[in-house]
């Protein structure tokens, strides 16, 4: 059984509870020298007043008021700090959990997901943890602690008053769940508004080009409006209902000091009471609602943290991800990689199967080429082999052992993919060529480069490795993008080569280029590629013809094309485009 939110939120906080206690005692020792302090204060105003006493003899008293406000002053900055520093940790512990079950759901999972929901989760969503931790969560303490110590100081002095203060002090609470009810909803209806706005903006964004294209950008403009507008209006709602909540309980703690102010002046009238008690519990009776009133004041912190965490709690709990490595994961390292796909099916979801009974081996040294049109299954068979997914029957081999019983990050140091479209960070050129191996040194990049003919690119670049790159390649061509992808391939030495059709997008001219590069890092590896351009294919290259998931013809190119089946089929139309 799944946890609630709020029970989920305080298992998160059991890694700093040390930190949170010495936060929670930092605040009921400033209760006890507020008590201190407001006695001091009443005793020198009585004795000044009505015993007609100098200046000579309350020094002492008066002397000690400075060190009480001076030590409330720094157990304040301890506490804030304390508190400060514990939802920090969360925080990044939260992260840091986020950043490892992001790797174990894999890039197959985050490909499917709205990319401004995932950013807005991960990011508003643990940000509006901080505070819950910082704030609210030490308030609660303080308002149990706070008003015990007070009454604890007021009891023996006036018995009256502390029941008097016992008694009014359900009244904020019992509001404050009142109203807080409908500040809930209204918080959780916010945050999902905000959730489906992210997605859609950041949907809009990246396909802004296409909108401009299909003249689709003012009515796409026209609904992010829409959604901003009706963001804004749960948000004020939100604020109405909190600022609702907070008049509600400073008008009841209002009232409720103004009950014992009534109460202390006609007893003072009387003469029942002595000047100094009866200042004493009046300078008392704000500190005692106060932690009631900032509780009230901090419950949209809560409000914020319980809708986050929903959020977060469905990503930590998403049962995609890649299954859980078995006791005893073995490291693996060999130069020369044999590969078996033994029966091999796989679905993206239940009843969607994508592949069926894959029987496929290629031999350490030699090169297969997946052929196939869109959707046959071709991507997928990468996924697998890289690990990211895992058959749901049969299994893939390496040199004879069950891929799935080896350590996933040793298994893919073997690897060099080389994508149809390269992804390119935002930092320098030298950086993205480090991805692929983070200690080479100067040497053997320079070897990358000019094997991946990339020495011509960097020439014209005005910092050479160091020209910082934009975002997705900003700065380079398609071709110039490939050939940094083929120098990281050769960056990474790797003894399976991986290649997604890395010259589908490219002209003749720059895609002949690429491939004599290929040619050369090919030799000696382990290679497994799809193609698409099938006239380029040599009469001797080996190739598996794949359709709807299903390996239909294997053999060599020029076999399969005498005899004219699946493969004739997909070459005559590649020619005919």
């Amino acid at each position: 059984m799944s946890p609630t939110p709020v029970r989920w939120l305080r298992e998160r906080a059991r890694p700093v509870r040390r930190l949170l206690a010495a936060g929670i005692a930092a605040g009921a020792a400033q209760a006890v020298l507020v008590c201190a302090g407001a006695w001091l204060v009443a005793y020198v105003l009585a004795q000044a007043i009505f015993a007609g006493r100098g200046l000579a003899e309350l020094w002492p008293a008066l002397a000690t008021l400075p060190p009480v406000a001076a030590a409330r002053f720094a157990l304040s900055l301890w506490q804030r700090r304390a508190t400060f520093e514990a939802g920090a940790r969360v925080g990044a512990g939260l992260r840091q959990t986020l950043e490892t079950r992001l790797r174990a759901l894999g890039p197959l999972w985050a490909a499917r997901q709205s990319s401004g929901d995932l950013v807005t989760r991960l990011v508003d969503g643990v940000e509006a943890l901080t505070p819950y931790y910082a704030g609210y969560l030490p308030q609660v303490a303080f308002t149990a602690l706070v008003p015990v110590v007070i009454l604890l100081a007021v009891l023996p002095a006036v018995p009256w008053a502390a029941l008097v203060l016992l008694l009014t002090a359900p009244l904020i609470p019992v509001f404050m769940i009142l109203v807080g009810r409908s500040a809930q909803q209204a918080s959780e209806r916010r945050w999902t508004r905000l959730r489906r706005l992210g997605a859609r903006f950041m949907d809009a964004l990246s396909g802004l080009t296409t909108l401009r294209l299909y003249r689709a950008a003012t009515r796409e403009q026209a609904a992010l409006a829409a959604a901003g507008e009706a963001y804004r209006r749960d948000t004020m709602a939100v604020l109405r209902v909190a600022f609702l909540s907070a008049l509600v309980l400073e008008f009841f703690a209002t009232v409720s000091i103004a009950v014992l102010a009534v109460l202390i002046g006609f007893r003072l009238l009387a003469g029942r009471l002595d000047f100094q008690h009866g200042l004493f519990v009046l300078l008392l009776a704000p500190e005692f609602y106060l932690p009631l009133r900032a509780l009230g004041a901090q419950r949209h912190q809560r409000m914020d943290a319980v809708a986050a965490a929903e959020g977060l709690m469905e990503l930590l709990a998403d049962d995609h991800a890649t299954p859980t490595e078995p006791a005893g994961v073995r490291p693996f390292a060999n130069r020369r990689i044999a590969l078996a796909f033994e029966r091999v099916g796989y679905g993206y979801s239940a009843g969607r199967a994508v592949l069926h009974d894959i029987d496929l081996a290629v031999e350490a040294g030699t090169r297969l080429t997946l052929v196939g049109t869109s959707g046959s299954g071709k991507s997928t068979l990468f996924t697998l082999l890289m690990g990211f997914a895992a058959p749901d029957l049969g299994r893939i081999t390496v040199n004879g052992e069950d891929l799935a019983l080896l350590d996933p990050a040793a298994w893919r140091r073997h690897i060099a993919w080389v994508a149809q479209r390269p992804h390119v960070f935002r930092g320098s050129l030298r950086d993205n060529l480090l991805v692929a191996a983070p200690e080479a040194g100067e040497e053997a990049l320079q070897r990358a480069v000019q094997a991946a003919a990339l020495t011509t690119v960097i020439a014209r670049l005005p910092q050479g490795l160091d020209t910082p790159l934009g975002e997705r390649g900003q700065g380079l061509s398609g071709g110039e993008a490939q050939r940094l992808a083929l120098a990281r391939a050769w960056l990474r030495d790797a003894p399976l080569l991986l290649l997604d059709e890395p010259t589908q997008h490219l002209d003749r001219a720059t895609a002949a280029a690429i491939d004599h590069a290929l040619e050369r890092l090919a030799a000696g590896r382990t290679v497994l590629r799809i193609a698409h351009r099938l006239d380029n294919l040599a009469d001797e290259e080996r190739v598996a013809v794949m359709a709807g998931g299903r390996i239909v013809e294997s053999g060599r190119v020029a076999t399969l094309r005498a005899a004219r089946g699946a493969f004739a089929r997909l070459l005559d139309a590649d020619r005919a485009a």
